[in-house]
């Protein structure tokens, strides 16, 4: 087995001391750019692996950004499976971060204690929260004092830190007000959560839109989730069996897809007997049959954002909340109303 190369052989390589080695390694400003060079040199001859942790000591900085997302079943796994939004996400986060010089680390977390630990562990300089936390996460972060940015959160005990969201009031007015012009006055709107904040600003402009065109507001349907194939199935057919709803308007495109599969299963089309709606726009929702009409939230961008504005609070800046807009891409999945 061939012997790792260590700091002292690139020294010798490169004729320098270890200390000026060690000053390239961690970027100090006392070495001319031809030593530099020589030395960068002499670690690649060498295939030589810089020992990160203790470069991470020395400038007390890890280039390490944490991305916590919520938790499903005590595993992020189900979350991943689900719902391809958040791999789009993640990719343009780890695109942004490596173009940076950071890695990310991936978890998911819902006891502070667990947090904290997982954070000093890792010796993180910035965090990436994606949903929903419990209030006792935001406080222990205030106590940690590590730089932070929020995606889709609207709670008010998140408010020191800034936030990057999307116009989710109206995306859920878009979506209602295409299908009520459509003729749909009895549309399903899709909820599992009303207290969760993203899903109630939704409901506000799926109301607004109501109130807009003087139509009655039909109640939302109760499902499990809004963002899983399972419970977006489920839901169809419970929709399907009041025989009361044309159209419906789902929480994501996940939901969207498994509401269009109990739709066929049961003998029935989109959207002919009856239209559906999603939101996110995944790369997938295009190219079904029929492709999906879905509020656009712009995910890659959103992540992008996000990841800049962290990198810029990690190297001394200060960030504010953004808002994004959104846009209703309308294809195949909605049509005129039966009858």
């Amino acid at each position: 087995m061939e012997k790792r190369a260590t700091i002292r052989d690139v020294a010798e390589r490169a004729k320098v001391s270890k200390t000026t080695v060690s000053y390239v390694l961690n970027d100090v400003k006392k070495v001319s750019e031809d030593t530099r060079k020589r030395v960068l040199e002499a670690m690649a001859e060498l295939h030589y692996e810089p020992d990160f942790t203790a470069i991470s000591l020395t400038k007390r900085k890890s280039q390490l950004i944490g991305v916590i997302m919520p938790l499903v079943n005590e595993s992020i796994a189900a979350v991943m499976q689900e719902n391809t939004y958040f791999n789009e996400m993640i990719s343009a986060i780890e695109k942004v971060a490596r173009e940076n010089g950071f890695d990310i680390l991936l978890t998911g977390l819902a006891e502070p204690e667990r947090y904290r630990a997982w954070v000093q562990k890792r010796h993180l300089d910035g965090l990436l929260f994606l949903g929903l936390f419990p209030e006792e996460i935001y406080s222990e972060m205030r106590s940690m004092d590590v730089p932070a940015i929020l995606i889709d959160t609207y709670e008010t005990h998140t408010g020191d830190y800034p936030s990057v969201n999307v116009d989710d009031e109206k995306g859920g007015y878009e979506a209602a007000r295409h299908l009520l012009a459509l003729g749909h006055k009895q549309t399903a709107f899709l909820t599992s959560n009303r207290a969760d904040p993203v899903e109630r600003e939704r409901y506000k402009g799926f109301q607004r839109a109501y109130k807009e065109a003087a139509v009655k507001l039909p109640p939302p349907v109760e499902t499990a989730s809004v963002h899983s194939f399972e419970s977006g199935y489920a839901a169809g057919r419970k929709i399907l069996e009041e025989e009361r709803f044309t159209a419906v308007s789902a929480g994501s495109d996940t939901t969207a897809l498994g509401i269009v599969r109990a739709v066929h299963d049961a003998g029935k089309e989109v959207p002919g007997d009856l239209s559906v709606t999603g939101f996110d726009d995944i790369r997938m929702s295009r190219y079904l049959t029929p492709a999906l009409t879905t509020v656009r939230q712009h995910i890659e961008r959103k992540g992008m954002i996000a990841a800049k504005k962290l990198v810029h609070v990690i190297n001394g800046g200060q960030e504010k909340a953004e808002m994004i807009d959104i846009e209703l891409v309308v294809r195949d999945s909605t049509g005129p109303a039966p009858g």
